[in-house]
């Protein structure tokens, strides 16, 4: 390792669900905007992750947990949300305010 080479902290994974857990994701997020709006749904326990825009079918993709937890690691100040609830926020800067 060189003088001026830092390595990339690692932090564990804080979700009780698997890393591999199929998540929606706005394709806004994947460009690099902040997710503004989780969702954990009730019904079948699948955790959304949008920009807080209007989207179309169309501008969904399905990754893995793990990959949205590495785009923003505030997410997981929501890994205890329970089904049926979501998280807005204003901006990365604001907490997240959890509802039902």
């Amino acid at each position: 390792m060189g003088f001026f080479t830092k390595k990339k902290q690692t932090l564990s994974f804080p979700f009780d669900d698997q890393q591999n857990t199929a998540c929606i994701v706005c394709c806004h997020i994947l460009e690099g905007h902040p997710i503004l709006y989780v969702s954990h749904d009730e019904d079948d326990g699948m955790w959304q992750f949008l920009c807080g825009s209007n989207h179309n079918i169309e501008d969904a993709s399905i990754v893995s947990l793990f990959e949205v937890y590495n785009i923003d690691y505030s997410i997981c100040l929501l890994k205890d949300m329970p089904r049926g609830y979501y998280a807005i926020r204003e901006n990365v800067e604001s907490d997240w305010i959890v509802k039902k």
